[in-house]
């Protein structure tokens, strides 16, 4: 017994030291573990979570264990270590049965709550039990909770948990606030109202709730006592505060029509991010038009840019009639265009319309024709009471925007709306446009359609006399008398402007029929009016004398010439030469003599010195002077290489020594005409000569071996060439245009280098050319080109560079022109060569080139008007092109003197573009406006205008305008791509400046 009462004893002793072992390890990890939570609560977390995790590897004790871990969790949250999460996640999972699960939860989520981390600590809400939570603890996490969705404007959400709270002691007042700011966001005013009133008494809130509560009775429409709110709230609000209550109470007074109270607070609002919208700048620019003060109204309303809604048509509308106010129309007129084309409001628009179609009838307009815009409006609004009055305008507006040709489409094509007399008045005009530009044929066709509809006597009397000059343009002077007679014979005839110079016209036609006496009559009759233009009474006087001279008159032509010589008109050196000659018709040959010996000295420039020479030759001929005849030859040829007349100077000559025994220098001379003038009249005549002297000399065989030398003569063949070549002129002559072009073909295939090859190819080149098929006539005029100098050459060259003209060969057609200026013996021809090849020249881009010629053109006083402004319109391109405006603006102001129709707008246009260059922007846009009312036919012209009209009013600081204006070229000018991409361009810059200050304009992409 004893024995196992030793081994109970030690086993109990054994037992009794392994429970002092353990209670010490323990008490050990007790202490440590105590240690740690003391440093934890003392927010010494590093410290602590050190000391957690030593105990919690020695520890064996699970709930210890558990505990470190949850802790070593819990400070790795509060030292925002980067597993933090994990460790927690960790904690719950390893000890899923741990008492502090659910504190973990809550309590990582409300150190997150405390910190601001409101995701964060959502992100733990959503984990925690709240069954298992005290009142207390329920209360702080629905608060939490909601806040925390609230703060994520999880608005949804966190209602559900801030109305748990909504009648907390400790929470209530907090949750009602955020739910009233809820129900603000959601738009539901009368919520959030009812909620803020009810914590209004918290100075917590008082001072942010006197802006949501004024906000939210301006939007609920309680608008004086959102001013009264605002007001009382005003001085001591922040500036940012400060800007949006200034909008609220401004848009209060707005709404009420107190507009004058409205203006200081809309000015004091700073808009959103420093920027306005469209909105803004309308309510300011409205209230002030509603005091009148349209200045300041046209200050806002044209920075609304980019409009697209009610409100835009509303401002520009008003933005209209603001300028109309001020009486800047061409302004009212695009704004009125913009309220029309937006359809928000069909009143507006019906009114903008209606306003826009008078103001283009008044001012002009760029976009479309005038009775295109009446037309549309009667139209679309058929019921307008105004509609009457706009009928009586879109007659008027035929003729006062002058856009003729899309008038009379209008009118052709439009059954509906028919209008005789406006029909025959824009006919003419349009006719009279085409006629201007040459176009006579085409004029014609207008004419007559203006005489079908016989309305008013004094149009029909005006379609009359120009279709009768179109007819004498086109040498149709058969019928151009009979339209000139029939002018005269009409009732309105007297009272029309083209009346005065009736006479004058039909003499000239009457002496290209070469009916001189009639054509006398006319001039005579002319020329004894009081009101005979100058210029034209002296080309009368001139024509008289021309007609006498013809019908053998010449003591009364040389009376017409003397007036032309004592009036010291252009043409008097055809006046002195003309009378020259007559002086030897009526035996006083030594006055011709003397008149045509002084002649070159006294007109050392005139066309007509090789003439005076070639006849003063002639007359010491008939007086038997020799000696002078020949030495006055000589100097012809001399001075005057490349003239006509050199060919029967050096004949004449010939015969004089032939005549006078000298055969041989006869000799060499004929020979030299023969071999430098081949195939000439001169050449043939001259071969004749020589073979008469070479028989008289018995030299027959050098004769021969001389002629086969010319390849225009053929002895065996002669009579029979010039039997072929009068087969083939006789019907020419007649008129018979085919028999004669296939007679002198004929005569060519047998007779290439006939003797009368010359005047076969000029004639068969003729007759193509009078067929216009003008491309068979090219090879006959160069036949012609080809040779020497002859009677043909100054008219070949005349037609072939026509010819190429039309063909737009320019580089052919110039040099042609350089030898007709050159060898020209008409000053009517030196004209038209000089003038083409500027032309040319311009085309060719030889801008330097085309400027000399037209310095040349304008050096001849002898010019008409159209001509002097074709010569300043080609200086003013090419210095354009040259960039040499300095010049250009000189040129188009000569332009602008005297150019009609096109170049009248193309100058108008570069006034309006060099006053942009000076900075006088208004007046620039006076001239684009002229350009819009009295040119707007001419497109181009109207869209560069416009394009320039909007970088002007840009500069005068009217954004509206300029982007209406570029939109609207974009828009409507899509046949001008290079004005459409500038007019881009310019937009993109405009709206890249507005968008810094006006948050409704979209910056285009780049800039």
């Amino acid at each position: 017994m004893l024995k196992n009462l030793f081994v109970v004893f030690s086993i109990f002793a054994y037992s009794f030291s392994g429970i002092s072992q353990q209670t010490a390890a323990f008490t050990n990890d007790l202490v440590a573990y105590n240690q740690a939570i003391e440093l934890y609560n003392n927010n010494q977390y590093l410290a602590a979570q050190s000391m957690f995790s030593k105990v919690k590897q020695t520890s064996d004790r699970e709930s210890i264990e558990s505990d470190c871990a949850y802790y070593i969790a819990n400070c790795a949250v509060r030292l925002n270590q980067q597993d933090a999460d994990q460790l927690m996640e960790s904690f719950v999972s390893n000890y899923p049965t741990s008492v502090k699960r659910n504190s973990a939860y809550i309590d990582v989520a409300n150190y997150y709550f405390e910190n601001g981390k409101y995701a964060y600590a959502q992100k733990w809400y959503e984990k925690v039990d709240a069954g298992s939570l005290s009142k207390a603890e329920t209360e702080r996490f629905n608060f939490n909770s909601g806040y925390s969705f609230f703060k994520a404007e999880q608005f949804t959400q966190a209602k559900k948990y801030l109305n748990r709270v909504s009648d907390s002691e400790k929470y209530g007042s907090q949750a009602k606030y955020y739910l009233g700011f809820i129900a603000y966001e959601g738009d539901k005013y009368q919520e959030a109202n009812d909620l803020f009133e009810e914590v209004k008494d918290n100075e917590r809130y008082n001072k942010e709730l006197s802006y949501y509560q004024a906000d939210m009775n301006f939007k609920l429409g309680k608008f004086q006592k959102a001013i009264d709110m605002g007001t009382e709230q005003f001085d001591n609000s922040s500036p940012k505060e400060k800007s949006e209550l200034s909008k609220i109470i401004g848009e209060s007074h707005f709404n009420l029509g107190q507009y004058a109270q409205a203006v200081p607070y809309l000015k004091e609002y700073k808009g959103e991010r420093g920027k306005w919208n469209n909105t803004d700048y309308y309510q300011l620019g409205y209230a002030y038009y509603k005091q009148g003060d349209y200045s300041n109204a046209v200050g806002e309303f044209n920075k609304i840019v980019d409009g697209r809604n009610a409100t835009a048509q509303n401002a520009y509308y008003h933005l209209a009639e603001s300028y109309l106010k001020l009486g800047k129309k061409q302004e009212a007129l695009n704004a009125f265009k913009n309220a029309s084309e937006m359809d928000f409001s069909a009143e507006i628009a019906e009114d903008a319309a209606l306003n826009y179609a008078k103001l283009s009838y008044e001012i002009g307009n760029s976009y479309q024709s005038v009775p295109q815009i009446l037309l549309s409006f009667i139209e679309k609004y058929p019921n307008n009471t105004n509609n009457p009055l706009l009928k009586n305008l879109l007659i008027d507006s035929y003729i006062t925007s002058r856009n003729y040709k899309e008038a009379i489409t209008l009118l052709e094509n439009n059954s509906e709306f028919e209008n005789k007399l406006a029909y025959q008045k824009v006919t003419l005009y349009r006719g009279l446009e085409l006629y201007n530009e040459g176009d006579y044929t085409s004029a014609i066709t207008l004419f007559k359609k203006s005489l079908k509809e016989p309305r008013d006597p004094k149009i029909t009397a005006r379609a009359t006399y120009w279709k009768a000059e179109s007819d004498f343009q086109l040498s149709n002077f058969e019928e151009a008398g009979l339209g000139y007679k029939q002018f005269l014979q009409l009732p309105g005839a007297a009272s029309t402007p083209e009346y005065a110079n009736s006479s004058y016209n039909m003499g000239y036609n009457y002496f290209k029929l070469k009916n001189y006496e009639m054509a006398i009559t006319n001039f005579k009759k002319y020329v004894s009016t009081s009101n005979a233009e100058v210029s034209r009474k002296n080309d009368a006087y001139l024509r008289l004398g021309d007609s006498y001279f013809v019908t053998s008159q010449y003591w009364p032509a040389m009376e017409n010439y003397n007036l032309v010589l004592e009036a010291n008109g252009n043409d008097k050196d055809y006046a002195a030469f003309q009378k020259a000659i007559s002086y030897g018709f009526v035996d006083r040959t030594e006055s011709k003599v003397t008149e045509l010996n002084s002649f070159g000295s006294k007109y050392p420039k005139s066309f007509f010195r090789d003439d005076a020479l070639y006849e003063l030759g002639n007359t010491y001929i008939s007086q038997n002077k020799t000696a002078d005849a020949q030495r006055t030859y000589s100097k012809l040829v001399k001075d005057f290489p490349s003239s006509s007349y050199v060919a029967r100077s050096l004949l004449k000559q010939a015969l004089l020594y032939d005549n006078t025994g000298d055969t041989n220098k006869a000799l060499t001379l004929f020979k030299k005409v023969a071999n430098d003038f081949p195939s000439t009249p001169e050449a043939v005549q001259a071969v004749n000569s020589a073979k008469i002297i070479y028989i008289d000399q018995g030299r027959v065989d050098d004769y021969a071996s001389w002629v086969q030398t010319l390849d225009f003569v053929d002895i065996e063949d002669a009579e029979l060439d010039d039997a072929s070549y009068q087969a083939a002129e006789q019907p020419y002559l007649e008129n018979n245009v085919s028999q004669a072009t296939k007679r002198f073909e004929d005569y060519l295939k047998q007779f290439p280098s006939g003797q009368h090859a010359l005047q076969a190819h000029f004639y068969v080149g003729q007759l193509y050319f009078g067929k216009a098929e003008i491309s068979q006539a090219i090879p006959h005029y160069k036949f012609v080109l080809n040779k020497e100098r002859s009677e043909f050459t100054e008219q070949a060259l005349a037609r072939i560079s026509e010819i190429y003209l039309t063909q737009k060969d320019y580089p052919n057609a110039l040099s042609y022109l350089k030898r007709l200026e050159a060898e020209a013996d008409f000053p009517q021809n030196i004209i038209f060569a000089q003038t083409n090849a500027m032309k040319a020249s311009y085309e060719l881009e030889q801008y330097t080139k085309a400027v000399a010629y037209a310095d040349k053109v304008l050096s001849n006083d002898k010019i008409d008007t159209n001509i002097q402004s074709d010569a300043q319109i080609i200086i003013a391109r090419s210095a354009i092109k040259t960039n040499n405006e300095a010049k250009a603006r000189i040129a188009y102001q000569e332009v602008a003197k005297i150019a009609t129709g096109q170049l009248a707008a193309e100058a108008l246009y570069y006034d309006a573009y060099f006053k942009n260059k000076d900075s006088k922007f208004a007046a620039s846009n006076e001239s684009v406006q002229r350009l819009a009312k009295d040119y707007s036919g001419y497109k181009l012209f109207g869209a560069k205008g416009l394009v320039l009209m909007a970088k002007n009013f840009y500069a005068l600081g009217d954004a509206y305008q300029a982007t209406y204006i570029l939109e609207s070229v974009i828009t409507n000018f899509k046949d001008f791509p290079n004005v459409v991409a500038e007019a881009q361009t310019e937009l993109n810059k405009i709206k890249a400046a507005e968008a810094k200050t006006n948050s409704s304009v979209e910056s285009p992409e780049g800039n």
